[in-house]
């Protein structure tokens, strides 16, 4: 069944981190990705391993040297048909390789044009280098990950790269898309990893604006600062992720443990959150991680066990939603959200320069023409 994109041609240029996962998401809900590698036998990084495993499914490729002027031709003519290019070169480099916006615009004025950085196409940190955890520090939301006794710990690159960077620039191009359909004008969709990663952090900084949140780690109520919102270590060195911030989750967890909510310590009080810590604390360590799983199963308590990666491949609720399929050999994410009457499904991997013949023919390149660009090492 086509994906909700079906008819949406993009094109991804050579990049690592969140660009590839763009790639990947827009081809999972049915866009036709096609992405630009460079040529084979160079090295490309850590591309390889995003490129060629699941993450860098479900696109067709061609191998190009952008840094040729004949490269830069062949990635315009390909522009021309589509309607998204995606790239993720630092400020000023697409320009100078001939392939920035005003180049593509004068093929194809309806193109949307998405540019991936870090910092943002300007600013005095635009030219810089950085990476998810950079980003996140200068956000201020890196400050008030962690606890109070320890340095703020990184989020993998869950928050800036992929949450901050591809999905927000997915949301702008789609976006744009819309606008460009409608008005037949394309443009350029500046999605910094800074200002994503920002916008993220919009209810922390509403509640910090009446008052309702310190600026700290580990002080909050969902920084782990509330002792019904944090996690407990079990008798096994496991985990459990205790959530029961509602007074009637909390009155549940508490007759699950044998105690009376009117009773036992309370979360509510600052006066009682260490009393009430040190008893889940004491309490929790008595039994396995597996043991408390059992106990809380059928109760609706907002508790649930710390699962590790390959741990939440099997876990029922998982198992019947389809949450992960098979992509290549890997256990991946199935594509989300779940689509009623378009529901795409995950590509099967991409072969690096594998379509590079059949794309300059849709191109118009004739047989002479691509022999021409292979042997000046364009293609």
């Amino acid at each position: 069944m086509p994906g909700p994109l079906d008819g949406v041609r993009v094109l991804e240029l050579p990049a690592i981190g969140p660009v590839p996962y763009l790639g990947m998401l827009l081809s999972d809900l049915g866009a036709e990705v096609i992405r630009v590698d460079k040529l084979p036998g160079t090295s490309r990084g850590l591309a390889d391993g995003m490129n060629d495993g699941p993450l860098g499914r479900g696109r067709r490729s061609i191998g190009l040297d952008l840094r040729k002027p004949e490269g830069a031709e062949v990635l315009l003519r390909l522009a021309g048909s589509a309607d998204v290019l995606v790239e993720g070169f630092r400020p000023g480099v697409a320009e100078r390789l001939g392939v920035g916006p005003a180049d593509v615009h004068a093929r194809n004025p309806r193109l949307v044009y998405g540019r991936m950085t870090g910092w943002g196409q300007d600013g005095p940190l635009a030219p810089r280098a950085g990476h998810d955890i950079t980003y996140l520090a200068l956000t201020g939301l890196l400050n008030g990950i962690g606890t109070p006794d320890a340095p703020p710990v990184p989020p993998v690159n869950y928050v800036a790269d992929f949450g901050g960077g591809a999905m927000f620039l997915a949301v702008g191009l789609l976006a744009a898309v819309l606008h460009a359909r409608a008005t037949g004008e394309g443009q350029v969709v500046d999605a910094a990893m800074t200002d994503g990663a920002s916008y993220l952090g919009s209810m922390t900084r509403a509640f910090l604006s009446v008052g309702g949140w310190r600026d700290g780690r580990g002080v909050n109520l969902l920084d782990g600062g509330s002792p019904n919102y944090r996690c407990y270590e079990c008798s096994d060195g496991r985990h459990v992720a205790v959530g029961a911030l509602e007074p009637q989750f909390w009155a549940a967890l508490c007759t699950a443990l044998g105690a009376d909510a009117a009773t036992a310590p309370s979360p509510y009080d600052p006066a009682t959150q260490d009393a009430c810590r040190a008893w889940l604390t004491d309490t929790f360590a008595t039994r396995t991680r597996d043991e408390w799983a059992e106990l809380f199963d059928p109760l609706d308590a907002c508790v649930a066990p710390v699962l590790t990666l390959h741990e939440a491949h099997a876990h029922p609720h998982n198992v019947a939603r389809g949450t992960f399929a098979e992509v290549g050999g890997a256990t991946m994410p199935a594509p989300a959200p779940r689509f009623s009457a378009t529901q795409g499904e995950a590509g099967p991997l991409t072969a690096s320069a594998a379509a590079t013949d059949d794309l300059l023919a849709e191109a118009g390149y004739g047989p002479a023409a691509v022999d021409e660009l292979r042997a000046a090492g364009v293609v």
